[in-house]
């Protein structure tokens, strides 16, 4: 039996439409536990629908990472955030990814930290993702960046 595929546009959709469904649950104040479970699964999903887009790049699997970090941090699940931030930053500097995205790969760590309550690693990653912040060429990007950091 062949298994069943989609057409590369439609992963390329669905990573797009689930990853505006995440967004959508993250800025929802009152989430409840069905909808935080729906979170964890489509953040998942679109790691892996991203990884089948035919525009994928490595910049991809790198935000998805840090897209499933920012999850696990909003959940207050420090370990599953750390281990996210971790293979966000082992994607960054593989592919030696600069600016924005690396900024943000400090600050998942930061984020996870804190969750975990680790107030010595948290300032270490915090104090890196400052300057790396500092480095973000775009104005707007930086502004996005600092907004987020300080949250």
């Amino acid at each position: 039996m062949k298994e069943y595929e989609l057409a590369p546009n439609i992963h390329h959709y669905l990573g797009i439409e689930m990853n505006r469904q995440i967004w959508n649950l993250l800025l929802k104040k009152d989430r409840d536990k069905l909808e935080n479970n729906r979170m964890i699964a489509l953040v998942y999903a679109s790691q892996y629908h991203w990884y089948r887009s035919p525009t994928w790049k490595p910049v991809n699997a790198q935000r998805g990472e840090w897209l499933i970090s920012h999850v696990f941090a909003a959940l207050k699940n420090g370990e599953e955030a750390l281990e996210h931030a971790e293979k966000c930053m082992d994607l960054t500097r593989e592919h030696k990814i600069e600016d924005f995205d690396l900024a943000y790969a400090f600050e998942a760590i930061s984020r996870a930290y804190k969750i975990l309550e680790n107030d010595e690693k948290k300032k270490e990653y915090f104090e890196l993702a400052e300057t790396a912040g500092d480095k973000i060429a775009d104005e707007e990007d930086k502004k996005i960046f600092f907004n987020d950091l300080n949250s």
